[in-house]
């Protein structure tokens, strides 16, 4: 089995770049390295289609050590035929090959195995071959011994052996998955008494839907409510269907007559149907869960990337009612300053007080915006914060605090502020997310930020591989300042890892700011090969050579020299120009890569500094609550979760509304990441509001 031809068939690429690819990997090359810096070998690949190589590789990896497992497990039986063996390996589907690993798997003794040692394989014989009734009746007396009380019971054993012997037929089980995969319908009813307990559910109280047609979001409900043990759920397809495509599949090989009847249903109903059902169950969870995944991922990616505000003077608020609202001030370098509590809401209404404190703090500080967490008291704390700086030429955000507390009880929390109360970090991480949300949201396990509904739901060790994916991604991607980076960041870029990462912080406190890319060798347990991986991903905005603050990697600095010389060039005279000539760069492409010269050219006349995008304070809406909306109502909102039904907008209230996908816009939407983001502004109408379920519907279309 050939891993490398099955992946260039499956996957569509030439063989000899999925072997590159795979020798990178087998080298030790990481994605974002590997995306970037060796386009030459991989043909321009992006990182989405290297995962996926990836991906695939580990998955065929693990079906080949599937079949040599199955292999040993029926060679020890000795029942491993030269056909039996062939046919397990040029099986390429792990359906196919369990079912042919079926009637030699270990498994509880069943009824028909329990039949067999009774001696009754011959009167199952006997009944698959004839058609004769009396015939069969006459024959089970003669099995009337031992444990067999009665023919009655000798004719049920025999039943069970058959109903198992079809239940194993390689014919049946594909033509009864074919039927499943095509037919199946997914049913779910409420529990007896539970329709209370279970209302969030009551969607799926009496539901049905076509197995092909089911949404991941409501198959991640369903298999919720199934835990809970709100409804019942199960798949089936039309009974008499099935039956009747059985006995298309063995009338070859059994006769016509009542109790091969009987088998069929018997194996149909006791083995067949659950077995497929648990099938389809597992293959819709399993499909679910990579299409919600894929949402999640996307969601962290957008907020990852999100616009950071960049060096300002900061205060930072954590808003709560009974224990008051944590103040932090941050200057513009993000260095925590000092802190204070205020308690304007209820019980303690200090209102006076608090805006004396703040006209205090914004004055002393010379605070440029204020950062708001957007959780308990977090709307009341911004209304208070936008009416007493209304006139004052500062910026209010509300900032999601998703994880803060974790990230506040954390070991990182407790090496940057180990002095400071837990509540004290939460509000200095809530105003670092407004000054570059990157740097601080990669403090917190991907998971604990927030990124969609069903998260908890889904195959969690798949779920922190794809997080952990984006993350570092989104590192490498907008890239790390290596004299001021703190250690969790850096851990993530492409070849670093926590412990490096805190050498390279340790030996900057020790000798001062790197001048130099190259001083990253001196760092303990940094090798030729981690910093090959990771050099080009680290910048130093202040360094001797003007290449170390670009994206371009000192592997090729030689490179640049060559085409600085050809060019007349200094490299002060190209940064940021158009002034690579074409002579140039057509006579470095006779010695050297394309893809390599147009990135270096690329870079020096446009330097990757930040990708990100400025940010944009958002518009705010003179409402106080749900019941001031009204149908028909133009409001101004921010996307703030987005899933494959729909988007939910911040319009100012504690009920984010729903934009049902079919009214994001006025054309047709197949895929909603690719019509809207996380943090986009977006003008929307509300076209219901029901109160009692608190929940608000809106629309984008214009």
């Amino acid at each position: 089995m050939n891993i490398t031809e099955i992946l260039s068939k499956e996957l569509n690429l030439s063989k000899s770049i999925i072997e590159k690819v795979l020798e990178l990997f087998k080298e030790g090359g990481t994605i974002p390295f590997v995306a970037r810096y060796r386009k030459e070998a991989t043909g321009n690949l992006d990182e989405v289609q290297l995962i996926n190589i990836k991906d695939r590789q580990a998955y065929w990896e693990g079906f080949v050590k599937r079949k040599e497992t199955i292999l040993q497990s029926i060679a020890s039986q000795g029942k491993l035929t030269p056909e039996l063996e062939s046919k397990i390996k040029a099986v390429l589907v792990l359906t196919e090959l369990e079912d042919l690993y079926l009637p030699y798997k270990q498994k509880r003794k069943s009824k028909g195995e329990k039949a067999i040692e009774q001696g009754l394989k011959p009167l199952a014989i006997f009944i698959q071959k004839n058609r004769n009734l009396h015939n069969i009746e006459d024959k089970a007396l003669s099995f009337v011994k031992g444990e067999i009380e009665n023919d009655k019971e000798a004719l049920d054993g025999a039943v069970n052996i058959l109903a198992e012997w079809i239940a194993e037929d390689k014919w049946v089980r594909d033509q009864l998955r074919n039927q499943f995969q095509r037919f199946a319908v997914a049913s779910s009813k409420v529990k007896r008494g539970k329709k209370e307990e279970g209302e969030k559910y009551k969607d799926y109280f009496e539901f049905s839907e076509k197995v092909q047609r089911m949404a991941s979001h409501r198959v991640l409900a369903l298999f919720r409510a199934e835990k809970e043990g709100v409804i019942s759920f199960s798949v089936d397809v039309d009974e008499e269907k099935a039956i009747q495509n059985i006995n298309n599949k063995i009338n070859r090989n059994y006769a016509s007559n009542t109790f091969v009847d009987k088998a069929v249903t018997e194996s149909y109903k006791r083995i067949l149907q659950p077995n497929f059902e648990s099938e389809i169950k597992k293959e819709l969870k399993e499909k679910a869960d990579i299409d919600s995944i894929g949402v999640f991922a996307e969601n962290l990616k957008q907020l990852l990337l999100q616009s950071p505000l960049g060096a300002k003077n900061i205060l930072a608020i954590d808003p709560g009612f009974r224990s008051g609202c944590k103040v932090a001030v941050l200057n513009r370098n993000g260095d925590f300053t000092e802190n204070t509590t205020i308690f304007p809401h209820p019980p303690q209404n200090k209102m006076e007080e608090t805006k004396k404190t703040l006209l205090h703090l914004v004055e002393k500080n010379k605070i440029e915006a204020i950062a708001i967490g957007n959780g308990t008291a977090g709307l009341e704390t911004e209304k208070l914060c936008r009416g007493l700086f209304k006139e004052a030429e500062i910026q209010v955000f509300s900032v999601n605090e998703a994880g803060a507390s974790i990230y506040s009880a954390s070991e990182i929390a407790r090496d940057e502020f180990p002095e400071l109360d837990l509540t004290v970090r939460g509000a200095i991480s809530i105003g670092r997310r407004l000054i570059d949300p990157l740097a601080e949201l990669v403090k917190i396990d991907a998971k604990s930020i927030g990124v969609g509904q069903y998260q908890h739901d889904v195959n969690q060790p798949l779920l922190k591989q794809k997080l952990n994916d984006v993350v570092a991604s989104c590192v490498n991607h907008v890239g790390v300042e290596l004299n001021t980076a703190s250690y969790p960041i850096l851990s993530h870029v492409s070849g670093l890892g926590m412990t490096l990462a805190k050498n390279i912080v340790a030996y900057r406190e020790e000798n001062g700011d790197y001048t130099e890319r190259k001083q990253l060798l001196k760092v303990p347990k940094m090798g030729k090969k981690t910093y090959e991986q990771a050099a080009g991903f680290l910048r130093i905005e202040n360094g001797i050579n003007p290449l170390d603050n670009t994206i371009i990697h000192p592997e090729t600095y030689k490179l640049v020299s060559e085409m600085l010389q050809l060019n007349s060039s200094k490299i002060d005279d190209v940064i940021g120009k158009q002034s690579i000539s074409d002579s140039t760069i057509n006579s470095l492409k006779e010695k050297y890569d394309g893809y390599t010269i147009d990135f270096i050219v690329k870079e020096l006349q446009k330097p990757t500094i930040d990708p990100r995008e400025s940010l944009v304070e958002a518009a705010y809406n003179s409402i106080d609550s749900i019941e001031d909306l009204q149908a028909g109502m133009q409001l101004t909102g921010t996307i703030n979760n987005i899933t494959n039904f729909g988007a939910f907008v911040n319009i100012g209230i504690k009920e984010s509304g729903l934009v049902h996908i079919s009214e994001i816009s006025n054309t047709f939407v197949t895929n909603i990441q690719d019509v809207v983001k996380l943090n986009q502004q977006v003008d929307v109408k509300v076209l219901s509001v029901d109160l009692a379920r608190k929940r608000v519907q809106l629309s984008m279309k214009s």
